[in-house]
């Protein structure tokens, strides 16, 4: 599994959109992306975090960063999440698990002593040349956005 760190180059992605369109990371080189990783549609945690970005989407737009999510979730499943909730960003399917197993985000987790395998909440800053920036680990779902631009002020 993989373990990145901050400078390292991000692993291309070529996945599926919730439109059933091919989207590739390269296809943003000369924009930062956030590319947040979270463990299933519709559920409260991963919802407050998509808002976030929502409510804050035009503004990361306008300072040329563009935001990306990505889960486990079908394109279907992924429809229906951004119908309900009005999200204007790219959600992409990997039912393969192959993102997450690519960025490390796959991982053992364990829920009233019962141990399974799911993705991390993780958020990795891409820089406009396809290098990690920042990675945050603990991520605020309430200020997701705000986290980031913390960092992205950081000299």
């Amino acid at each position: 599994m993989a373990t990145l760190q901050i400078g390292d180059k991000a692993p291309e992605i070529t996945a599926k959109n919730q439109k059933g369109e091919t989207v590739k990371l390269s296809d943003f080189k000369g924009k930062k992306v956030i590319l947040y990783f979270y463990p299933k549609d519709n559920t409260p945690g991963c919802t407050t975090e998509a808002c976030n970005y929502r409510d804050n989407y035009q503004s990361l737009i306008n300072d040329g960063i563009e935001v990306i999510g990505v889960s486990i979730d079908s394109e279907q499943s992924h429809q229906k999440f951004i119908a309900k909730f009005d999200l204007p960003f790219t959600l992409l399917a990997d039912e393969d698990q192959k993102i997450v197993n690519d960025y490390g985000v796959w991982i053992e987790k364990n829920m009233y002593g019962k141990k399974y395998m799911g993705t991390a909440r993780t958020t990795f800053i891409i820089n406009e040349n396809g290098i990690i920036q920042h990675i945050i680990k603990k991520v605020d779902n309430k200020n997701a956005t705000q986290q980031v631009r913390d960092l992205l002020s950081r000299p």
